[in-house]
């Protein structure tokens, strides 16, 4: 009898063995998954809903044997929002402390520089990954540049860490400002940085092109940028043909044909080099520039200097034949 009881013991211990090989196997051994799939888990998820959502998609084969190894083998951090990458082959382990990590796909969206803040609101508002409105921001509030954000974020919050990083980088430029500068607010560098911006997409250019305007600005004479012609007309979406007679001689906030200083506000966005450049311009004599038919342009310190650079420039254009 005694021989029984003994084995029957034997039997039972060597089948808890079995079981608890077999769960902390199940915990660390490779999961059911084929290829690597994505998760979204919202905010205010549970883990038992993730678990349903996992078994689902064929990453644990049972739910309730992983929520059971969970609660015995891993950890009782609370797992995270956001998309995750499952790899193929995950276990039960690994997924479970990648949820709890909050290493999330992290998308980009990309504001280049010199985009204006309605072109800004088309590319948040089209961004399907993005939830929630925004209005267009105020011109030049956007700092140009690769913002990383998760699927399902607001296009509010997207917007607002675009927003800082203009206020802040603006602060650190501006208390690095040259001494002689023509601009005395954040505000107005904003202004000229984005006629900078849109004179030249040339980068060495713009101390030197902020150089100019500051002399303009300086001596009153007049900035005549094309581009504060458009901004009125377009909010600055390209114009898509010639500027009118009619549209130089206009008179408004911006248009600086027919007015001296700056304009009302921005007409872009501009960079952070367009930025650097007017807080800290080029000492240049120029008066005038004009394009040098390969991309930049040429300075002149005189009209008389910048009407020969003008009539050059005009040879060029017919010889391209892109006017008679």
């Amino acid at each position: 009898m005694r021989r029984v009881g003994c084995l029957v013991l034997l039997v039972a211990l060597a089948t808890l063995a079995l079981i608890s090989v077999d769960f902390l196997h199940g915990w660390t051994a490779q999961g059911p998954l084929e290829r690597p799939a994505t998760i979204v888990v919202a905010e205010g998820s549970t883990l038992r809903g993730t678990a349903r959502q996992l078994e689902k998609l064929g990453a644990i084969r049972s739910d309730g044997s992983f929520l059971r190894r969970a609660r015995v083998l891993g950890s009782d951090a609370p797992i995270k929002a956001g998309e995750y990458v499952l790899p193929e082959g995950v276990s039960n382990r690994d997924i479970l402390a990648l949820l709890q990590s909050g290493k999330t796909v992290n998308h980009l969206v990309t504001i280049p520089e010199g985009m204006p803040s309605i072109l800004v609101h088309e590319r948040l508002m089209a961004n399907k990954e993005l939830t929630g409105t925004v209005p267009v921001p105020a011109e030049g509030s956007v700092l140009p540049d690769s913002y990383a954000y998760k699927k399902g974020e607001t296009r509010a919050a997207v917007l607002a860490r675009m927003q800082k990083a203009m206020s802040g980088y603006l602060a650190q430029a501006w208390a690095k400002r040259g001494k002689d500068i023509v601009v005395k607010t954040p505000e107005q560098a904003i202004t000229l940085a984005s006629i900078v911006e849109k004179e030249t997409a040339i980068a060495a250019e713009r101390p030197i092109v902020a150089g100019v305007y500051q002399n303009r600005l300086r001596t009153g004479m007049m900035l005549q940028a094309d581009p504060t012609i458009i901004y009125p007309i377009t909010k600055g979406k390209p114009l898509g043909r010639r500027i009118r007679r009619s549209e130089i001689t206009a008179v408004n906030d911006y248009n600086t044909y027919a007015m001296t200083g700056l304009p009302k506000g921005p007409i872009a966005n501009p960079g952070r080099t367009s930025i650097d450049a007017v807080l800290n311009p080029a000492a240049t004599k120029a008066l005038y520039f004009v394009a040098d038919g390969k991309g930049g342009h040429i300075f002149a310190n005189t009209l008389e200097e910048h009407n020969r650079n003008v009539r050059d420039w005009f040879k060029i254009r017919r010889a391209r034949g892109e006017i008679e």
